[in-house]
């Protein structure tokens, strides 16, 4: 089920050490209001959550999960495998997210979206940024609905780009493809995200790698009183 989104403010930091990642995201971003862009740790970043690109069991145990959970303890993983094991009966499928308290100040949230399957999996030639970046904004859109203003600000980094193996620029286009889908639409069902998001990119890998693709959200739906 999808419902129309209203329209909330939210202030998105994309922060990276990469400086090839962060040039990507000033091309796809460039006309963008209300992102942040700057080279720097997602640690730096005074947000109400962070965005950590995982696997579908919610292991912390490389790339940037691992320096999270240095950074907030090892909770930090409990919570995540607690909250895919209660939703998703263990295995957080790419295309959804989890959204769970990191026990800190700084930030208040983590979300936690996989790009891959398994550990140190190469993603390049898949849509996976696109739908882990799709995800992890449809959790905010579901915090906020729990909790009304709980998530102002977020925080990512280029997802899949490191030990996924996507090149830059297509990370940052696929990123850009998320981000605007969450202005557009909330999606209350994964497989309904997923769905859209692969019937409108599943030629991409034909086009040029300077392309952006807006998603078309679905036809809007009969909401029941």
């Amino acid at each position: 089920m999808t419902e129309d989104r209203v329209q909330v403010p939210l202030r998105v930091v994309l922060a990276d050490v990469n400086t090839a990642v962060v040039a990507a995201w000033r091309a796809a971003f460039a006309d963008t209001p209300g992102v942040e862009i700057r080279r720097g740790s997602i640690l730096d970043e005074d947000v109400d959550a962070w965005v950590s690109p995982t696997n579908s069991r919610g292991r912390m145990d490389g790339g940037l999960d691992a320096v999270i959970k240095r950074h907030l303890g090892a909770g930090i993983q409990l919570r995540v495998q607690r909250a895919i094991r209660d939703g998703h009966a263990g295995r957080l499928p790419v295309g959804s997210a989890v959204c769970v308290p990191s026990g800190a100040v700084t930030p208040r949230f983590l979300i936690s979206a996989p790009t891959m399957q398994e550990s140190a999996q190469n993603v390049s030639e898949t849509l996976n940024v696109a739908l882990a970046c799709a995800a992890a904004f449809q959790a905010v859109h579901r915090q906020n609905a729990a909790v009304p203003g709980s998530i102002a600000s977020v925080a990512l980094v280029g997802m899949g780009a490191r030990t996924g193996g996507v090149p830059a620029r297509v990370c940052a286009n696929l990123m850009w493809t998320g981000w605007t889908l969450f202005h557009d639409h909330a999606f209350e069902d994964d497989d309904d995200l997923r769905r859209t998001i692969t019937a409108q990119l599943d030629d991409l890998e034909r086009g040029p790698d300077t392309r952006r693709v807006r998603i078309v959200p679905p036809a809007r739906r009969s909401a029941r009183r």
